[in-house]
């Protein structure tokens, strides 16, 4: 490859990457702080393998986990913007 396509690929990958890293921490944080339902609520009476039934505990896992994806695929993307 030539040295100018390699630093255009670079620098896709090192903005594309710190975008979604930043937004999805911050996403993150948000489901984590907002979205979990309140303490008052029958959790903990819920047995374990019966928690994604309850609607607003299973939206907030599936909330948490595609933030925290999301946040995984930036920072890799940072990682293999600094290897090229």
């Amino acid at each position: 490859m030539r040295r100018d396509n390699i630093e255009f690929m670079r620098i896709v990958l090192l903005s594309i990457g710190s975008l979604l890293f930043i937004i999805s921490v911050a996403a993150h944080i948000y489901v984590k702080l907002k979205l979990r339902p309140p303490n008052e609520s029958d959790f903990d009476d819920i047995y374990w393998e019966f928690e994604d039934t309850h609607p607003g505990f299973a939206r907030y896992n599936k909330a948490s986990q595609i933030t925290f994806t999301a946040a995984v695929i930036g920072a890799l993307m940072l990682f293999l913007s600094l290897v090229f």
